[in-house]
């Protein structure tokens, strides 16, 4: 059975933001992710997650402006001091939370030289935290229009030109649906560079036991590989977070 983890910025949200912790444990999950947790003290969490006995796997960058904002700036030319700065930020954060994995995003861009940016901020973030697990994560244009890391060919050429032993993919089997439309040949040839997985039910971005991928067979696969690390459910719910949790039992 797979490590399951919430991502607690999309799940359990009818809580306050720490109350979701505790209440991701009683759930029954292993571990919780949080997408930016940059506007709330780091010791608050920290202590949220003590009482909850529950590990954080992974946080984001770069902080704050998500809203209507940046998606990152690992491949935006030019942008290379901005994202030392927020990539830092993110690290003493992780430090203090004890997060596994910082997700590194790449931002709107395009062609040869956001290839080339995202490749030497990469270089420079794994060689200045070399014990800090870090990933890289296609997402869909759909979703996320003009996003530079939207296919997972792209995403393995730059994770074979970085060649950092801290760095992986996040196979994110939504995003992997949206994009192909046959996310289990997107795992069948790229998740064995995956260090983190999220799901959610495609299309729709709802629960997992909804929608086109069938997460019995997936989670199977994730058994037979011995696939180690966590799988996250980051999706909307349909409703009280708790209350659509049956997905759980598929693994």
């Amino acid at each position: 059975m797979p490590k399951f983890a919430a991502n607690i910025s999309m799940l359990f949200t009818e809580l306050p933001f720490l109350d979701r912790i505790p209440a991701a444990k009683k759930a029954g999950f292993d571990a919780v992710e949080i997408l930016f947790p940059y506007d709330i003290s780091a010791r608050e969490i920290r202590a949220a997650l003590q009482g909850a006995d529950l590990p954080l796997v992974l946080i984001n960058t770069p902080p704050p402006n998500w809203t209507g904002g940046d998606r990152g700036f690992a491949a935006i030319p030019g942008g290379q001091d901005r994202f030392r700065h927020d990539f830092k930020r993110a690290l003493r954060y992780a430090d203090v939370l004890g997060a596994g994995i910082i997700h590194i995003m790449s931002g709107i861009a395009e062609g040869d030289a956001a290839r080339a940016t995202m490749v030497e901020n990469l270089c420079w973030a794994t060689d200045h935290a070399p014990t800090q697990k870090v990933t890289i994560e296609p997402l869909n244009t759909t979703d996320m229009p003009g996003y530079f890391l939207s296919d997972f060919d792209l995403a393995a050429g730059i994770l074979d030109e970085v060649s950092a032993p801290n760095l992986a993919l996040q196979f994110d089997a939504y995003h992997a649906h949206m994009i192909s439309g046959d996310m289990m040949a997107l795992w069948q040839a790229h998740g064995h560079r995956a260090g983190h997985i999220q799901i959610a039910g495609a299309p729709g971005r709802r629960e997992p036991q909804t929608g086109d991928i069938d997460y019995r067979q997936f989670f199977a696969q994730l058994k037979a590989g011995r696939y180690s690390g966590y799988v996250s459910g980051e999706y909307n719910p349909a409703g009280e977070t708790s209350k659509g949790l049956r997905w759980l039992t598929l693994g």
